[in-house]
């Protein structure tokens, strides 16, 4: 692949992680809506643990974005060397 590949992958990656925030942040609203709204004891704590659940998937989710930028990241670092050795042998 090219330096142009990474450098857009890493672009659309962190790009990712910043919906993902946002997804995490709206999900964490309706919820706290949800639970505010409920009257039943047994609703809310339903819901506190939909909450919960919901803000540990969005967590595991930007921690596998994250991975993957250190991937291009390090793929990135390894063209830019095969593009100078390249180079040099002209």
């Amino acid at each position: 692949m090219s330096v142009e590949y990474y450098r857009k992958r890493l672009i659309d990656l962190r790009a990712d992680v910043a919906r993902e925030r946002e997804a995490k942040k709206r999900d964490n609203e309706h919820y706290a809506d949800l639970i505010k709204g409920s009257s039943s004891t047994s609703t809310k704590a339903s819901y506190r643990k939909s909450k919960i659940d919901h803000a540990a998937s969005h967590d595991r989710a930007i921690d596998h974005l994250k991975g993957e930028i250190e991937r291009a990241r390090e793929e990135l670092a390894r063209e830019r060397e095969r593009e100078k050795a390249a180079k040099k042998r002209r």
